[in-house]
């Protein structure tokens, strides 16, 4: 690739923003589900009594739920980055082609 085309879409203040609102919001959605699964296996491995609780007269057990849970709220997750991503990431994104556009 062309260095100069490089260094100006580098300088352009939409790319910085970019990579800043997508770096920032990749890490919170991150850490967010990070803490989701190891408060779980946390929760097993040091209070498993908690997990282990019945509900009802059945077998299934606490621990059941809250596991589909957070497979659905990491699905969710991904969507919305997803969504994003396809939304105000690219529309930046396009703004920063139109502008190297322009400068060419």
């Amino acid at each position: 690739m062309n260095e100069e085309l490089v260094k100006r879409i580098e300088e352009n203040p939409k790319y910085q923003e970019l990579v800043n609102k997508r770096k920032s919001f990749s890490i919170k959605l991150g850490v967010f589900v990070l803490v989701m699964f190891y408060a779980y296996i946390l929760t097993i491995a040091f209070n498993k009594e908690v997990l282990a609780t019945k509900i009802g007269d059945g077998l299934t057990t606490v621990a059941f739920p809250i596991a589909l849970a957070i497979l659905i709220i990491s699905f969710i997750s991904t969507l919305i980055y997803v969504k994003r991503a396809n939304g105000e990431f690219e529309d930046l994104n396009n703004e920063i082609k139109n502008d190297v556009k322009d400068l060419m």
